[in-house]
């Protein structure tokens, strides 16, 4: 396991969200080598300053270590995407930026588009220009995107489209920068995922209420998104887009193994606006210049200026959809439980945790 972190400065936009989270957690650990400065950008200071004090708190009762880390390398901006300033300011002197900020959920970017190409597209065209205009010239930028940014049927998808392809064709008048990007499914017990309505839903008596029983979806640990960007920071070349190989499962099943043998009802409401009964990650025609890279996938870019010669010969031969290899019920409740994501009725009485 490389360093890949050792003495670097890390800038990453959207910090407070569940991905960022989990991102300053493992960064801080030392996993992959001491960072000098870990910069959290967002410009909700409510979920930052409970970011601050929970690190407080867990370094004065159970980890030094990341007390220590706290007070010598986290540090927390108020900032915008949005904002070219707020964006240079970030952005100087880091070596590691990653892009976490967006407006992410699907019936929001729905109503409100115009909001949704603020931050998930201007956002990104902000740190590319940055980086154009010389304001800072950082090592590696990466992209975080999402299934529905392929073949996208709904805003959210389609930004974050835009997104991707922002970032790559960054990578063509940057000389010192490489643009690269990830994606990747429904995260387990993030904010905004399924998992965590579905647990109040149950908390309060039912009934779970359904889109569609037969849609499916990727699922993931929030762990396996930050090996993701992990990834990415390692081995992708400029203008790749890193795809974890992840399972899939339908949201009947989901629903059905974290109620258990309790007597709660489900009720159909069906498919919400811009949803689709199964997500892509890499579709029909991303899969003939996508190759397979361990427990990865790499979708290499299409720009003639950052082709290259791979060798990684193993072609994805299709393309890759939640509906094509959906889990049992059994194997459905066995991730959630190996992922502790299945409450018994008398652990209710505290789901904060799984809530947040």
């Amino acid at each position: 396991m490389k360093n890949i972190l050792e003495e670097k400065r890390i800038l990453i936009t959207g910090g407070t969200g569940s991905l960022g989270k989990s991102l300053v957690r493992r960064i801080i650990s030392g996993e992959r080598g001491n960072p000098k400065k870990v910069i959290v950008m967002s410009r909700d200071e409510g979920k930052q300053h409970e970011m601050r004090l929970s690190y407080l708190s867990r370094g004065a009762s159970t980890d030094e270590v990341i007390y220590r880390n706290f007070l010598n390398m986290l540090e927390f901006r108020i900032g915008d995407v949005r904002s070219y300033a707020d964006v240079c300011a970030a952005m100087r002197d880091v070596d590691i930026v990653i892009n976490a900020a967006a407006l992410k959920q699907v019936p929001t970017c729905e109503y409100f588009p115009e909001q949704a190409v603020m931050t998930n597209c201007e956002g990104p065209v902000n740190i590319v220009r940055s980086v154009r205009e010389r304001m800072s010239t950082p090592e590696v930028v990466i992209g975080v995107s999402t299934d529905k940014a392929c073949k996208p049927v709904n805003v959210m998808g389609m930004t974050k489209a835009i997104h991707e392809r922002i970032f790559i064709a960054g990578n063509v008048l940057a000389e010192k920068t490489r643009f690269v990007g990830v994606r990747y499914g429904n995260v387990l017990a993030s904010r905004g995922s399924v998992i965590p309505v579905f647990h109040e839903q149950i908390k309060n008596g039912g009934p779970v209420t359904l889109t569609v029983p037969e849609m499916t979806r990727f699922l993931l640990t929030l762990d396996q998104a930050v090996d993701t960007v992990f990834e990415a920071i390692e081995r992708a070349f400029p203008g790749e887009i890193v795809v974890p190989r992840a399972p899939s499962a339908t949201v009947l099943d989901i629903a059905k193994a974290l109620i258990g043998e309790r007597n709660i009802a489900t009720k159909i409401v069906g498919i919400r606006p811009g949803e689709k009964m199964h997500e892509l990650m890499v579709s029909e025609e991303e899969c003939d210049h996508t190759i397979i890279r361990g427990n990865f996938m790499a979708i290499l870019p299409m720009l003639p200026e950052l082709q290259r010669d791979s060798p990684d010969k193993s072609i994805l031969g299709k393309e890759f959809s939640s509906g094509d290899t959906v889990m049992t019920l059994t194997e459905t409740r066995s991730l959630l439980e190996r992922h502790k994501l299945l409450v018994e009725q008398r652990d209710f009485a505290d789901t904060s945790e799984l809530l947040r």
